[in-house]
């Protein structure tokens, strides 16, 4: 697989900036600016012309990257002429739009809705999500003004409109538009066991997590261990988990669960082959050969080595072909029928995509490029089907399979105690030579351009993460279908949802291929579409969401999370006074961390705690040559910050000040009182990292870095290096005072 930058970076040492003097910087596009053709243009489809960086500095957008952006949306702008054509284009549609193609409507906010005719007042008629037609009194239509040879009408959805997704129908004259309209509740209701009282859980790299019956790799059979034991040996009511995304079908495999080939199935990678039930059915020459193929992977299920993700996958691959081949009883072909029949043409899509990879190889070799020849209604494809139905049918059955895995497992953790069960994080988007992408282009921006983040003091260059972003033209003429059936997904197998890098449901930055990150631009989303749907599938299931709003994210973002019930981050290591981003400067108090936040020491992108209070991040950016300075003066900042954070901590009565003064041989204690001041701190959800429970010091992931470290490989182990086994982790000594102090 390509190379690629695993996820977004949020880091937490940084030399103090030169911080510029703002007082005489411009602030705003000048008039002259703003009269300009390209500029309004972009403003038009919703590409942002300027933004603030981390420092609050004013940075406008080249015009070479405008026009890249906008060609990425399908609008030509490489000419005065054209573009004079394209914004008379633009004007011209909105100002004849009868209807928005979605459109939001939150319980108890006023949301009216703008109809455009031509022919006088409208027929609307609204059809509820059951098929129903919904009461007259739910929709009103009154005329608001005229606008030249336009009528504008306001269209108002009652508040007693149920929740859910339902469709109006708009006609004037000759025109006629089905809108998607989604009424949502105003806020994602708190679930009540989580009013009551504050809840914690723990974090986990499920893969890494491993027991004596696992394939080399952390699988869904040890996930349903985990839970089981983090709620009845340690009282945790919710364990976080790194994504569980669909991956490619064969190896090599991409290590990185943040760079899914599609976020709308799961990782078949973790199945536990012995818990199919047609495995008890197996012959017993059948059971041996599998029982032999797992013996070929089980020995590395103890070792303190990088997992082998690849002869993990291609050793069960093996086993759960020979599963699949295995009548199932009429009951169960019924269920399997029933679940190819939800999924629907995306598990088609994905299903085929599986086989064409199998079949004609890595799609991502140039010689190779069927992605981009043979797609959706080819020939070719349709040949591919019917040849190879019997492996078509397997790649289905592995979803089916892992999907059952998966819920069983969350019954378990509910059934255990758990007030949330299993967290599910949602990565940003899908590599670009996936199935979501392959079957469906239109709903991306393909090819022109990537998805990334600007420059900023943590990393001067930028970030380009490699992924192509959703075409939000396609996304708001769809209803944002696609985003409602990822997250509806997600949530029939988890209590809640973590979004990484949440920024993105408001704005992305596009990176204009070639370009690098640097030159790039944000473009605008429909959030509150996307937010009504978060709202949506977390009340139906009683669920929460959690957005990830580290790192350089506008104060608005983090306050309309809040307003829709959803929760935000916060981060020990990343809470300072004022939101410094300066090493040195003093850490806040927990008393004033946000009430509805998920509240944590510290983030998967960072060494365990007690490496981090080693100093392990500083010894591998420098052995890995990450460093933009000298190794000194990283190791200078990176004890200001410890011993800010140590100066908290003494302050607040959560540690001795004995071990302040010698953490070498305090660790366990200065990672305990960091935990003891979480427990200060209002947020309704705490989390507590497993590896800081076992004393685990290796960084599972190294921001920055491809292959030239073992990002999302690294077994859990203790402080001494020994491998922990999932039946066994919540037994441990280290666990049970850690997690003693999250129940207090």
């Amino acid at each position: 697989m390509p190379e690629n930058i695993n996820e977004p970076i949020e880091e937490t040492v940084a030399a103090a900036p030169a911080v510029p003097d703002l007082a005489n910087q411009q602030t705003e596009e000048t008039p002259e600016r703003l009269a300009r053709p390209l500029i309004q243009l972009a403003k038009s489809w919703g590409v942002a012309t300027q933004y603030f960086d981390q420092l609050g500095v004013y940075v406008e957008i080249e015009d070479h990257v405008l026009v890249s952006i906008l060609g990425a949306l399908g609008v030509d702008a490489t000419s005065d002429e054209k573009i004079g054509q394209a914004l008379a284009d633009i004007t011209a549609s909105n100002h004849e739009l009868l209807v928005s193609p979605t459109v939001v409507k939150f319980t108890g906010k006023d949301m009216p809705v703008e109809i455009r005719t031509k022919y006088g007042e409208p027929a609307v008629r609204l059809k509820l999500e059951d098929g129903a037609d919904a009461d007259e009194s739910f929709i009103t239509v009154d005329f608001k003004a005229a606008d030249g040879d336009v009528d504008v009408y306001e269209l108002t959805v009652a508040d007693d409109v149920p929740a859910g997704y339902h469709t109006l129908d708009v006609a004037d004259g000759d025109r006629r538009v089905a809108a998607r309209l989604i009424v949502a509740p105003a806020q994602i209701p708190v679930p009540a066991a989580v009013a009551e009282r504050q809840r914690w859980g723990w974090m986990a790299q499920m893969y890494s997590v491993r027991s004596n019956d696992s394939w080399g790799v952390g699988d869904y059979g040890d996930l349903k261990t985990l839970v089981t034991d983090a709620a009845a040996k340690s009282g945790a009511d919710f364990m976080l988990i790194n994504p569980i995304h669909a991956t490619a079908p064969i190896t090599p495999l991409e290590p990185s669960p943040y760079l899914p080939e599609s976020r709308r199935f799961l990782n078949v990678t973790y199945i536990r082959p012995e818990l199919i039930p047609e495995y008890g059915e197996l012959t017993d020459a059948e059971r041996a050969e599998v029982e032999q193929l797992h013996a070929s992977v089980a020995a590395a299920n103890t070792t303190p080595d990088p997992i082998d993700i690849n002869a993990a996958w291609d050793a069960k691959r093996k086993a759960l072909e020979i599963i699949f081949d295995q009548p199932r009883s009429a009951e169960r072909e019924a269920e399997f029928e029933a679940f190819q029949k939800e999924a629907g043409e995306d598990l088609e899509a994905f299903a085929l995509w599986s086989v064409a990879f199998q079949v004609w190889g890595s799609p991502w070799n140039a010689e190779n490029d069927w992605f981009h020849k043979f797609g959706r209604g080819s020939e070719e494809i349709e040949k591919l089907r019917k040849e190879h139905r019997h492996l078509y049918e397997f790649e289905c059955w592995l979803q089916w399979i892992a999907d059952q895995q998966v819920t069983a497992t969350q019954a378990a953790a509910k059934d255990n105690g758990m007030v949330l069960g299993i967290m599910q994080d949602m990565a940003v988007g899908v590599h670009t030579y996936g199935s979501d992408v392959w079957w469906s282009p239109e709903r991306f921006a393909v090819g022109a351009v990537t998805v990334g983040c600007p420059p900023d003091f943590y990393n001067q260059q930028g970030q380009d993460w490699g992924q192509p972003p959703f075409n939000p033209n396609y996304m708001q003429a769809t209803g944002y279908q696609v985003y409602r059936e990822m997250v509806h997904n997600m949530f029939s197998h988890a209590g809640a949802i973590r979004i990484d890098h949440v920024l993105g449901l408001f704005r992305l930055w596009w990176i204009p291929a070639g370009e690098g990150p640097r030159n790039g631009a944000y473009v605008a989303y429909n959030y509150e579409a996307m937010l009504a749907i978060l709202t949506i599938e977390a009340t139906r299931a009683n669920g929460m969401v959690i957005g990830e709003d580290l790192g350089t994210v506008p104060d608005y973002v983090s306050r309309v999370l809040a307003e829709h019930g959803v929760l935000g981050a916060t981060v020990e290591w990343f809470a300072r006074v004022n939101n410094s981003s300066v090493a040195g400067d003093p850490y806040a108090d927990p008393s004033t961390y946000r009430k509805y936040s998920l509240a944590s020491v510290t983030t998967h992108d960072l060494p365990p705690t007690a490496g981090y209070l080693q100093f392990e991040h500083v010894k591998l950016r420098e052995e890995l040559n990450l460093l933009s300075e000298p190794v000194e003066e990283f190791m200078k900042s990176s004890r200001a910050e410890m011993d800010a954070m140590l100066s908290l901590l003494v302050s607040g009565g959560w540690l001795r000040p004995e071990a302040a003064e010698d953490v070498p041989n305090h660790v366990q204690e200065v990672v305990e009182s960091m935990h003891r001041m979480l427990k200060d701190s209002p947020a309704l959800l705490l989390q507590a990292a497993l590896v800081d429970g076992t004393g685990e010091v290796r960084t599972q992931n190294q921001p920055g870095t491809s292959t030239e470290y073992t990002n999302w490989r690294v077994p859990l182990a203790d402080a001494d290096g020994n491998v922990v086994l999932a039946d066994r982790v919540f037994d441990l000594p280290r666990v049970k005072s850690l997690a003693a102090i999250m129940n207090k």
